[in-house]
């Protein structure tokens, strides 16, 4: 097996420096000259009818450069997945919920804005509104979208096996209902944007966002504009948990108001305007039956979930296919049904909140497997164990386990917690339990169905031949992934971690789908490795040409180049490389060539060594309704 330099060692975050300090920027520490102060005014109702709006005494107060409804900004409809697009930027004739937006302004100062927003009068039908799965799906309720009969915004029915055989065959059959409460991820930092408009006709957007590329994507189509007239940068972010995953109305609203006024704009969201905004993790009811054998091996499940979604679908569709689509893995099973619902009512949208789909459903799950193995006598760990699937194999619906260790995770914990002894042996009020997860990393299509790739990245050197540059539209969040790719981008190279740089977070420098589902290290990861190995085969390929010895000869370890065999003469190489050397403070090693002396070289020899790399995920195993969930 192949030893590591970098990736093996507990490296330092490479932003730590700036939040440790305060030198880190987020969205409300930019300030602009000249920029204006943005506000939304959001529905007071659940549910009314708009029956006019009169913005003429906001229109009137000093300070104030702009006001914007539904009537000016349009209705062009926009959401997650293209097919169910069901939001608009501001509501024309209905409100939905609680905090639905109707207005915006911008005016030179926050108070201003807040004051001008108090000044719209609208005036409302109130209408009867849903809070509830069992309320909007009764007969006669009141219909949130008129296209969607019976408030069901998304419904999926799925069997793999046969479920009714597994389950008579089963000597052991356990039903369990279980019913989650709404959950929001409650980030530090709240949604923040800065829009500007200049005189090129460029839109650009900062925004405190996970998913840049898709915003950027978001803003050209509701505003009409090329997508190469639009840059989305992310700042530094408080993080995001999922609901930071879309675009949002006061993004699109901020960009609106930068380009009618052709000045800065900034707004932020309130912790407030925050849970109104929603996207938090839905509130399911699962209903899960599950059989076994008398000797632990599992049969089959059956599983029926309503998710309610709030007043709009944002990610979920995705949500109520993941919900049922990855409940199988990570054990071996044969049979496996799903039929999921998920329900419109007056409540803000629900979204895609960590493990969004998987994580209640895994919950009530693992409890049934602890139910089974006390029937059975059985050690819950061991029931896991015999029942784990291993690399290579495949579950009833086609998801490969193409890398696998979760029985090593299961033993590295029994080890390590004392399982053995405490296990049934603590005393009253105390205990140990063990659960297993399972979610994958990235969807197989991007959201707006596309034949692009996931994530694109640029490695360049500097002509001095020192750093290695790491380009990439990725979104550091706060996970971690800046810091992953720079190791991934040194290790490919051969040189350590502080003769990288990386700058992320921006839509001029790539495509890349952003942070969700937890697709960024292996996807961006790949495109990384991808361009630094690029980059360092062209290096060798000079120091080849140079030296009249194969690339295959020549590896390149802690920024030094090792040769198979006998070290040829370098000294050409090196007076040349002290010859170009003049000012730079580095002393080249006297017996080893370097890393940065063949750069320079090689730089010499070809100008610019850039290197580019890409990620798309390989073709699906499964061709069901679905099957791009994994």
């Amino acid at each position: 097996m192949k030893s590591y330099d970098v990736i093996s060692t507990r490296a330092n975050r490479i932003d730590t420096p700036d939040k440790a300090t305060g030198k880190a920027v987020f969205v409300d520490d930019i300030t602009l000259p000249g920029m204006l102060y943005g506000a939304l005014l959001q529905s007071p109702h659940a549910h009314a009818k708009i029956l006019s709006i009169d913005t003429s005494e906001a229109e009137k107060l000093p300070g104030v450069k702009a006001v914007i409804t539904a009537k000016e900004a349009g209705q062009v409809k926009y959401g997650v997945s293209p097919a169910r697009y069901d939001e608009t930027v501001f509501a024309l004739d209905r409100v939905r919920y609680v905090g639905d937006e109707i207005a915006a302004v911008a005016a030179t100062r926050l108070d201003v804005a807040l004051e001008a927003v108090s000044r719209i009068q609208v005036e409302y039908e109130v209408l009867p509104a849903v809070f509830t799965v069992e309320d909007a799906v009764r007969d006669g309720a009141p219909q949130l979208h008129d296209e969607f009969k019976g408030n069901l915004c998304a419904e999926v029915h799925q069997e793999f096996g046969n479920v009714a055989e597994g389950l008579e065959n089963s000597d052991i059959v356990i039903t369990t209902e279980m019913k989650s409460k709404r959950q929001d991820g409650a980030f530090i930092e709240m949604q923040g944007c800065v829009a500007e408009y200049d005189n090129r006709g460029v839109l650009t957007l900062t925004s405190s966002t996970q998913v840049p590329h898709y915003v950027q994507r978001t803003v050209a189509m509701v505003l009409g504009m090329d997508v190469g007239k639009v840059r989305v940068k992310k700042p530094y972010v408080g993080a995001g948990f999922g609901i930071k995953a879309a675009a949002n109305p006061m993004e699109l609203a901020c960009c609106m108001l930068a380009k009618k006024t052709r000045k800065p704009v900034k707004m932020n969201f309130t912790r407030e305007q925050v849970f109104m905004y929603g996207r938090a993790r839905h509130r399911f009811h699962h209903t899960i039956t599950t059989g076994a054998k008398k000797d632990g091996t599992l049969m089959a499940i059956k599983h029926e979930c309503w998710l309610d979604g709030g007043a709009y679908t944002s990610f979920g569709i995705a949500t109520v296919y993941y919900t049922g689509s990855l409940l199988g893995g990570p054990y071996k099973l044969a049979n496996m049904s799903y039929d999921g619902y998920r329900v419109y009512n007056n409540k803000p949208a629900c979204g895609a909140q960590r493990g969004h789909g998987a994580v209640i459903a895994r919950a009530c799950f693992e409890q049934q497997l602890d139910m089974i193995a006390e029937k059975i006598g059985m050690d819950p760990l061991e029931l896991r164990i015999k029942n784990m699937m291993e690399t290579g194999d495949t579950t009833c619906n086609d998801l490969n386990m193409s890398s696998f260790g979760m029985a090593e995770c299961i033993e590295a914990v029994r080890n390590g917690s004392d399982w053995d002894k405490k296990k049934g042996h603590m005393p009253p009020g105390k205990g140990i339990g063990m659960a297993c997860g399972f979610f994958v990393s990235g969807a197989g299509y991007p959201i707006y169905r596309s034949d692009t790739f996931h994530g694109t990245v640029i490695v360049k050197l500097t002509e001095d031949g020192g750093t290695a540059l790491v380009y990439t539209a990725s979104a550091e969040i706060g996970q971690g992934s800046d810091t992953a790719f720079a190791m991934i981008a040194a290790e490919a190279l051969g040189i350590p971690l502080e003769n990288v740089r990386l700058a992320s977070g921006d839509t001029d420098m790539g495509v890349d789908l952003g942070a969700y589902s937890s697709r960024q290290t292996l996807m961006t990861g790949h495109a990384t490795k991808e361009a630094a190995e690029n980059v360092r085969h062209q290096v060798l390929e000079v120091l080849s040409e140079q030296l009249n010895v194969a690339v295959e000869k020549m590896d390149i370890r802690n920024g030094f180049i090792e040769f198979d065999g006998d070290t040829p003469d370098f000294s050409t190489l090196r007076t040349r490389y002290i010859k170009e050397h003049r000012g730079w403070t580095d002393n080249p090693d006297s017996d080893r060539l370097t890393f940065k002396e063949a750069s320079r070289i090689a730089f010499l020899e070809r100008g610019s060594i850039v290197g580019t790399g890409k990620y798309k995920p390989h073709s699906l195993g499964g061709k069901f309704k679905g099957a791009a969930v994994g």
